[in-house]
């Protein structure tokens, strides 16, 4: 327990609360608080001493006085941002955000003093973007996002009193926030039937884009990741799957690099239909170093690797027998084809969705599967034990036929 700790208690219903009796003035000052300065609760026993602390010396030498705001536009917000505060973010996280603010925020807010923004406006604008200009769920989400980073970068400089910077990012009760969610995009998990399945198994056998669909139908890896895969990180002898870099275009060149979040980082196991269809594959690559070696050394492109080394395009899984590299493009004429001729309207990483559906209708416990697909909070991992499939629902009536 910490040493400053005194004070400082858990109540029955898990938030904190701190209590201090000391003398001020020759007045006795007596307090018992459950929340910090700005009404929020308490919710570990660092805030709490925390907020004591802060409690006592205003107590002492009366309300502190706040420092003054320094005005400025949100254009500058957003520069010293760049500048200085994004060194360590995702190159694809910088490319949208830059478009977020070049294509739609600079026109509306760039020019307004960060300070005079209020939380109904920015609601009012994401409410026309996402029910008026009809941009999807996802897409308004990020702009939301933007505003907490744009907010955020002020308050760190001192662009923002405390007090602004509680109302817009910080109190649940008056935080900007995303608008109400449409019925028909209320719903995360989308997963394919298994009569869908077997006409995509159909379509995809021997095709170039086979061990890929292979990879998303049972690992549910991500399309990056599938594209991303070297043959080094196949352990066949074991069945398992090691992903620890996807596939990125980076100003038009193809380079591998880390996954986005450090769950993504994970040994996935494999299927005995995808171990002996990469056995299969591994064989064949063998021969075709051989029979192909000159076509192969014609073909093969140089690709940027994780720790900035270079590699050729043969070393990757998804890599045609001449030699040449499959990137995440590969996938655009499949899904066209797909919708023309089945109907289905298909996305790579609704494989993702059913790999993840299925495993859970099958009583996979929850833990395992989220590490299987790299998640960062079991929560989400839960999505797909409540997701309702139609396979979902012939257990349920088959188990409410069992009463």
């Amino acid at each position: 327990m910490p040493a400053n700790s005194t004070g400082v208690y858990q109540k029955d219903n898990g938030y904190w609360e701190y209590r201090f009796v000391m003398m001020v003035d020759g007045k006795k000052v007596n307090k018992k608080k459950a929340t910090d300065a700005f009404g929020n609760k308490l919710k570990t026993q660092k805030e709490a001493i925390k907020a004591r602390e802060a409690a006592m010396l205003e107590a002492r030498v009366g309300k502190v006085e706040k420092p003054k705001v320094s005005r400025r536009m949100v254009k500058d917000v957003y520069k010293e941002y760049c500048e200085k505060g994004r060194k360590d973010r995702a190159y694809q996280t910088i490319r949208k955000q830059d478009s977020l603010w070049e294509n739609h925020l600079f026109a509306k807010f760039g020019n307004r003093y960060v300070d005079e923004i209020s939380v109904a406006e920015v609601m009012d604008y994401l409410a026309e973007l996402y029910y008026i200009n009809n941009f999807s769920y996802q897409y308004t989400e990020s702009f939301l996002k933007m505003f907490y980073l744009i907010f955020g970068q002020a308050y760190s400089r001192n662009y923002l009193s405390v007090d602004d910077y509680n109302r817009l990012c910080v109190n649940k009760d008056t935080r900007i926030q995303m608008p109400k969610m449409k019925s028909e995009d209320d719903t995360d998990i989308v997963a394919f039937s298994k009569e869908q399945l077997a006409l995509l198994d159909k379509y995809f056998t021997g095709t170039h884009a086979e061990t890929a669909y292979l990879l998303g139908r049972y690992c549910g890896l991500r399309i990056n990741e599938v594209f991303g895969l070297k043959w080094e990180n196949v352990d066949l002898e074991n069945g398992t799957i090691t992903i620890d870099r996807q596939m990125q275009y980076q100003n038009g060149l193809i380079k591998l690099i880390a996954p986005k979040t450090r769950n993504s980082n994970r040994v996935v196991y494999m299927s005995h239909v995808l171990k002996l269809h990469l056995q299969e594959k591994a064989r064949q690559r063998e021969e075709d170093a051989v029979r192909l070696a000159s076509l192969r050394e014609q073909n093969r492109r140089l690709i940027e690797d994780i720790d900035g080394s270079k590699i050729y395009s043969t070393e990757l899984v998804n890599c045609l027998p001449n030699g040449k590299v499959q990137t995440v493009n590969s996938m655009k004429y499949p899904t066209r084809e797909i919708k023309e001729k089945l109907g289905i309207q298909f996305k790579f990483h609704f494989l993702r969705h059913t790999y993840g559906t299925m495993m859970a209708e099958k009583n996979t416990p929850t833990h395992l599967l989220c590490n299987q697909m790299g998640h960062g909070n079991i929560h989400v991992t839960q999505k797909y034990y409540i997701a309702i499939s139609k396979s979902g629902i012939e257990i349920l009536q088959n188990n409410l036929n069992s009463l």
